[in-house]
């Protein structure tokens, strides 16, 4: 049966990062968010009484609500799967923090629980939906730069221990630059050039161990059990090469993210952000030029405002569970190579060369990113 109005969710982890999507969701009349679930509680209820949410308690007991027909799963990397099949079985769509989950497999196992129930499933990030990745996509589209030849990408600091009270999880399988901020980066790549056909990479880990800098936790030693510098070359299905860095070892903070085609290159928004300037160096001119950039800047959420709408009108969502599983096999496949010293293809064992031809992964129907704004 077909609901209209608003759409009921909750929120399943109340860690940092759930303040920013609470922000977002219950500002919108999209939105009815009733329920903030997590292991503490406390941090539950917290949550709850600062956003005017009615429940709070575990998980149990947000998809106890009926009223709730969409999960948003912000837990760590490693309980997104058990977290997203309960709610699914529970028979809530559910909408994901990235990646999607710790490893392809157990995405694979959700995107077909989901299927077989006629459920949907979303995921982070949805910053390519925002103003400035849109503004860029149109731009390429428009011929701005002529024909895309290629793209650099990259994002290094000093990781987040600086600022995060609880840091340890991001060095933790599931985390590290590559599966921790690389999401931002190849989906904001996949959505201007399409799928990945063959990725090579090295990879190395700066330090064994790191140190928590601030909050309740500041000072306390753990430790680093993944790459935390990943360097990657990706081959995609319509032609365009990519060269991407991801590193929690440079005191240089770095966010980069260029697009260069036959006729110029356009310095894009950091795809952390929904917003940002948009630039043009055309060939031969000997300065930079502001490109307009319009759409929303909304925030953390709006993948999830997208999904709620398409559960009214029976749309497709573009910040979608297949976007996002081929986004977490691309970079399986990169930590693969860098393990191997072999080529890999996403979501395949064999390694071919850059440059062979592969069949790439389907994307969704009719998949145009920059189709519309949404807001």
């Amino acid at each position: 049966m077909s609901r209209s109005g608003p759409v009921g969710v909750a929120i399943v982890g109340a860690g940092v990062i759930s303040g920013q999507y609470l922000t977002t969701l219950t500002q919108l009349p999209d939105i009815d968010v009733l329920a903030v679930a997590d292991l503490d509680p406390e941090r539950a209820a917290a949550a709850a009484r600062e956003h005017g949410v009615p429940v709070s308690g575990g998980v149990d007991d947000a998809l106890a609500v009926p009223e709730v027909e969409l999960v948003v799963n912000l837990t760590v990397p490693v309980a997104h799967a058990e977290v997203a099949t309960a709610a699914l079985r529970a028979g809530k769509h559910v909408y994901g923090e990235k990646p999607l989950t710790a490893t392809p497999a157990e995405g694979e196992k959700v995107l077909a629980e989901a299927a077989e129930l006629g459920l949907l499933v979303g995921n982070a990030p949805d910053t390519f939906l925002g103003s400035g990745i849109q503004s860029a996509l149109r731009a390429v589209r428009e011929g701005k730069i002529g024909t895309p030849v290629s793209a650099y990408t990259a994002t290094q600091s000093l990781g987040p221990e600086g600022w995060h009270p609880d840091p340890a999880f991001f060095y933790q399988p599931g985390g590290g630059p590559l599966f921790d901020l690389g999401p931002y980066y190849l989906t904001a790549l996949v959505a201007l050039f399409g799928p990945v056909t063959s990725v090579a990479a090295t990879a190395a880990r700066g330090r064994a161990t790191r140190v928590t800098g601030s909050g309740p936790k500041a000072g306390e030693q753990f430790p680093v059990n993944v790459p935390t510098h990943v360097s990657a070359l990706l081959e995609f299905a319509s032609g365009p090469r990519a060269n991407s860095t991801f590193s929690f070892d440079s005191s240089v903070r770095r966010t980069v993210i260029e697009i260069t085609g036959s006729e110029g290159t356009l310095s894009v928004p950091d795809p952390n952000h929904f917003d940002g300037p948009l630039r043009l160096l055309a060939n031969g001119a000997d300065d930079w030029v502001d490109l307009p950039v319009e759409g929303t800047a909304l925030g953390r959420g709006l993948g999830v405002v997208e999904m709620a709408r398409a559960l009214r009108s029976g749309e497709a969502h573009r910040a979608s569970g297949t976007l996002a599983l081929h986004v977490l096999k691309t970079m399986a496949a990169i930590a693969e190579s860098a393990e191997s010293g072999e080529f890999r293809r996403p979501g395949a064992a064999a390694s071919p060369r850059l440059g062979e031809p592969v069949a790439p992964e389907p994307l969704p129907v009719d998949w145009d990113p920059a189709a519309a704004t949404l807001l």
